[in-house]
Parts: C-alpha cells; structure tokens; sequence
C-alpha cells in the first residue's frame, strides 16, 4: 500500500466506557488503509459541543451514555444540523434499535461483539463517502447561494449606476440644446460620449454576469444575410472613413440568403470585432470576408475581419478571450475598453455553435476569424454577394434642407433608425419610429383615426414580426394614400416592379447615402418657411400631465426638465405613500412614469395598489435593469423604459399619447 493511498480522517468516538475505548482504537489501528486521528468524549454534552464544532469526518457514538443514550444525542446533531455521518455502536443486537438509529439519521449501525476489520472498515468507508458527498452537496449549495447573490448585486448595481448615468446624459443633452453654455460645448460633448461609454461597459458587464451563470437565452430568427452585412457596414464605414481606413466587406463563396440564428447577438459580435479593428488600426484597411464552407456534417458560416493595426504580442494571444484580460499596450494607447468585448464575443459564438481563432504580427495587424451554425441551408437559395455595391459616402454639398412633415422610419434595427431618424430631423421634419411591420400598421392606423397622416414613410423590407411588404399592402388597405418608400439591400432582377405592384412608391438600395435620403426627402416633404419657427410637440392638443414617482430627486427633477422641454405638465412624488395620496387628490394623468425601486414599497405593488384605485391609468415603468414582459402583467403597466432615459424616448413617448 503506497502512502498516497492512504485515507486520512478526524474520528470523534463518543463512548464512557474506557475498555470499549481501547477495543475500537485497535479496530482503527487495524486499518492499514486508514490514518485516523481519533478524540476521545466520554459523555453526551461532550460530544454535543465537538460535533456542532464541525472538524471530525465521522463520529462513532455509544448508544449507552450513562444516564442518557446514543440516540438522544443524535437526534439532537441532527436538529442542529450537524453534517458529520454518525455510526452508532451497542453492546448488544437489537433490530428494533437498529432501525430507530437509522430513522433518526445515522450513518450505520454496529453491534460491538460481532465487529470484524472487513465489517468495520465498510462502515467507515461508506461513512467517509457519505461524509464527501455532503461536503459536495453543501459547497454546491453555497456556489448557488453565492450566484443568487451575484445576480441580486449586479442588479441593484445596475439600477444604481444607471440613475446618476440618467443625470449626467440627461442634463449634458439639455446643455448641448440650450444657448447658455455655447463656449463648453466640446467640453459637453466630451462628456456626453464618456457617458454613453460608461453605458456600454455597464451593458458588457450585465452580459457576461448572464453568460456565467449560464442565464443567456438567445433568439434564433430567420436572418437576411446580405441585408445584415449591408447594415454592418453602413454603420462602421463612416467610423472606418473618419479614421482615414478603407473599409470593405466582400464574399468568397455564394452565400445562403437566409440563416437561422441570433441576429441580435451576431450583429453585436461582428460590431465588436470590426469595431476593435478600427479602434487599434492608425492606418491602412480593415477587410471582412464571408464564406460558407462544409465541416463533417453541417455547413457553417465562417467570417473573418483582417485589419492592417497595431497586432497583439504572441505571448498575450491566449489571454485576449478572458474577461477583464487587455492587450499591453492598451493603456499607453488610450484606446479604453474594460477588455470584456472579446470575451463576450467568444461566448456568444460559442453559443451560436461556432467558434472563435485569432493569428496575429505585433505592428502587422490581426486576423480574427469565427463560424457560426447558420442552420438548415438544405432548401436556401445561394447567391452571389453583390461585390458591385458602392460604399462610397458622398461629400456634404452644403445644402442645408428646411422641411416641413412627419416622417415614419420602420426599421428593427435601433442603430438605423437613429441614423436615418437623425438625417431626417436636421431638415426640421418630425420623426416618427416603427420596430416592425406590425407597430407600423397600428400606428397609420391611429393617424389615420384622428384624421391626419404621415407625409412620408420609409419601410425596411426584412423586418420580423411582420415584414415591410406585408405592412405596406395592409397600410395600402387602410386608405393610405402618402408615397411609401423601400429601403432594401436586395438588387434582385424585377425587384422595382414587385414593389411598385405592392404599393411602394419608390425603393432605395441600402447602404442609403444621406445624398439619397435628402433627395426622397424634397420630392416628397413640402419646404418650409425659414422665418416660421416649429411647433412644439405638445403644442398639438390638449396640454399633457405626467406624474413621475421617483425618489432619487436628481433624476426626478432631470425628468421633470425633459418633460417640461417638451411641453408636458409634471408633478413629482418621491414615495409610495405620496404618489398615492397625489392620485387620491387629482383627477387624471395622462401617464405615470413610475421608477422600480422606491424606498416604500416595491414597484409591483405599487402598480396593483393604483390599478385598485383606478384602473384607467397608464403606467409607464422606469427601472434600472430590464423588466421582463412576463412581469408586466396588470394591464395599465403598457411600457418600460431602461435608464439612462434620453429626451429623445421620452419625445416617442409624448408623441405616442397623441396618436
């Protein structure tokens, strides 16, 4: 028997009876495969106190202890929730004994004068196992407990770092609106950008605390490949061009037009990676080539992003994927990053059934290359990537458009509509959003209600829920008469005639040039007076009222600013207990904007206590961290924003309460 072999065990025996003492140590001392060190008790209190000690690995116990027994002192471990297996010794055999021993919780049960070595060493062995096993069963509870309380502090860390992150976005934007601090406006700028940027590292964290714990769900969905890729690189060339790179995507297989997967999820990994090589490349190009390519038994869809930057040292590559992990270089470059995006892309690949490899020269650049599982492509159509597209960003011609109407922008994809939406009302034009087809409908629908239209609507094509050509002959059926037009990235033969047959009035090819909007624009916006002054949103109708129930009074009062700017009535509550009495005095609100974590009272309680009162009210939720839609269940909970809140949601919410 080597010595590595060898079990080692802290024994506890609870016994007063000297000779059955000495008689059980040279049972131990027999067990060639044990080394224990045994403590010896002579009575039950004794036993007691070493046993909620917690240090023995198994106790023998004497079933006589003078005046008291055995199985009173182990029915007394138990209820203290002592863990150390307990075998229980008598002088004499006894089934009914034997079975109340058990029931009571030991571990064995031995009857002194028939002990053998082979008898007794099973004892102790199935006791050490059982010992182990509730060792692994207690250290497992206590890594959930400790996950659990993970998550509960990411969340409350969450919601309050985003509540001073509302302050500082929010008073910076109405800084940069006003004419008060013109001379700080780079100054104000520069920390609007730090702001957002502190966001989305707040974002990275709250996404990899879901990845470890293993609580990411992702969203397959059929996926437009081409049109993903063209929104790609509609968003990162203009970043790529004022760096001075060239930046191109191309195709080096037919590529399937449709996928299954996550497009949030892969849209978020290729910003990343493409993002990263921009941000670490001085000069020079970034390259994306896409491919399909047959590994064993699934075909998997490859990418890989090759820049001409800076490179990573050989001896830091292996490290690049661990969170928190940054390239040397990184903090003498000023480039920033709390070094979480590569990790979380390496995890969200991994999800996508893919994986993730890197090559790369220090002062030569990198190559990044990941596949993913793009599903079933057995009755996909495979076409060419279009490599004849012009990614080429027109020069400003100075022309500076001043419109008049309202424009509704349907697009899934938050970033293009905020590109698109941002070009639109620097002409002075009002800006409408839809996230889908459906949303789109309804909201034609409404105008059209209240005897008023939108002048113009833009309408993506691949949209989920409901796709642009379904909404748009639903939207040509409810009497819509205005000029539709479609954004695609498909250049398909007859395309134009299809869509002309639909109801479309015209068609741009992504990526739109801010030249090609303003030209759909002036064929189809009426020019506006330059000495006329816009009119306020809430200027439109009745006069708005809104009650803000938030007890952080900054963030309450940068509320009330915002709202006010935007021509709504404000009264504020910082309680539970004063919202309630508020609503008990006033009449009506048109909405309550109501924040989750109130000192008084939780924010689900609050909803069901106002929807007792009245249940007419509209609840707008506004919490830290996301509100999952399951939990919105009361009727007048209609919507949740995610602080920051912006003027900008704030602005859709006002104008949704007219439509």
């Amino acid at each position: 028997m080597t010595k590595t072999a060898v079990k080692q065990a802290k024994i506890l025996l609870v016994e007063d009876d000297e000779d059955d003492y000495i008689l059980t140590r040279g049972h131990l001392d027999d067990l060639t495969a044990l080394d224990s060190q045994l403590t010896w008790v002579k009575s039950s209190a004794e036993g007691l106190q070493k046993l909620t000690e917690g240090h023995f690995d198994v106790c023998l116990l004497d079933y006589q202890l003078d005046a008291d027994t055995g199985l009173s002192l182990l029915k007394k471990a138990i209820n203290a929730g002592v863990s150390t297996p307990i075998i229980m010794l008598t002088g004499q055999p006894d089934k009914q004994l034997d079975l109340q021993a058990l029931e009571y919780g030991a571990a064995d049960f031995l009857v002194k004068s028939e002990l053998s070595e082979a008898r007794f060493a099973r004892a102790i062995r199935y006791a050490l196992s059982r010992r182990e096993y509730e060792l692994e069963r207690i250290n497992r509870l206590q890594l959930e407990t400790d996950s659990r309380s993970k998550d509960r502090f990411l969340a409350h860390l969450s919601h309050e770092l985003r509540t001073p992150l509302s302050s500082i976005l929010g008073y910076t934007e109405l800084l940069l609106e006003s004419d008060s601090a013109l001379e700080a406006r780079p100054e104000l700028n520069i920390i609007l950008n730090n702001g957002k940027h502190l966001l989305s590292l707040l974002n990275d964290v709250l996404d990899l605390s879901k990845i470890t714990a293993n609580k990411l769900e992702l969203r397959p969905e059929i996926i437009a490949l081409r049109h993903l890729l063209i929104d790609i690189y509609t968003l990162l060339n203009v970043t790529a061009i004022d760096n001075g790179l060239q930046f191109d995507v191309t195709a080096l297989t037919a590529l399937p037009d449709t996928i299954i997967a996550d497009g949030t999820r892969l849209r978020q990994v290729l910003i990343n990676l493409i993002y990263n090589a921009i941000k670490f490349t001085d000069a020079g190009s970034i390259k994306v080539e896409v491919w399909l390519q047959q590994q064993v038994e699934q075909q998997m869809l490859f990418f890989r992003i090759t820049d001409t930057g800076v490179g990573i040292p050989a001896k830091r590559l292996k490290d690049i994927f661990v969170p928190f992990m940054q390239i040397e270089d990184m903090f003498t470059r000023k480039k920033g990053g709390a070094g979480l995006g590569l990790a979380i892309s390496a995890e969200l690949i991994q999800h996508m059934g893919g994986s993730i490899d890197v090559t790369s020269e220090e002062g030569k650049g990198s190559i990044f290359t990941f596949s993913i599982n793009p599903g079933d492509l057995t009755d996909v159509n495979l076409s060419q990537f279009n490599a004849e597209l012009t990614y080429s960003e027109p020069q400003e011609t100075g022309e500076k458009l001043q419109l008049t109407g309202e424009v509704l922008i349907v697009d899934d994809l938050a970033d293009l509509r905020k590109l698109a939406g941002h070009w639109v009302s620097a002409t002075g034009a009002t800006v409408s959003y839809a996230r889908n087809g459906a949303e789109a409908i309804e909201r034609v629908k409404a105008k059209l209600a209240s005897q008023s239209h939108y002048n113009l609507i833009l309408m993506d094509l691949h949209m989920p829920v409901v796709d642009g050509k379904q909404a748009t002959t639903d939207i040509r059926k409810l009497g819509y008469r205005q000029p539709i037009v479609a954004l695609t990235a498909t250049m398909a033969k007859g395309i134009h005639q299809q869509l002309s047959d639909i109801g479309f009035t015209e068609l741009l090819y992504k990526p739109v040039t801010k030249k090609q909007l303003y030209s759909v624009l002036k064929r189809y916006l009426v020019a506006a007076e330059p000495e006329v002054a816009l009119t306020p949103i809430a200027n439109i109708g009745v006069e708005l009222q809104f009650l803000v129930v938030e007890d952080d009074i900054e963030a309450a009062q940068l509320l009330q600013l915002l709202l006010e700017s935007l021509g709504v009535k404000v009264t504020l509550a910082h309680s539970a207990a004063q919202c309630l009495q508020i609503l008990a005095q006033h009449d009506h609100f048109d909405r309550i904007l109501l924040d989750m974590g109130l000192p008084d009272s939780s924010g689900w309680q609050l909803v069901q206590r106002i929807e007792q009162s009245d249940a007419d009210n509209v609840i707008v939720i506004i919490s830290g961290q996301n509100v999952e839609e399951s939990d919105a269940k009361p009727a007048i909970v209609q919507q949740s924003l995610l602080k920051p809140v912006t003027k900008h949601m704030l602005s859709n919410l006002v104008k949704g309460c007219y439509e």
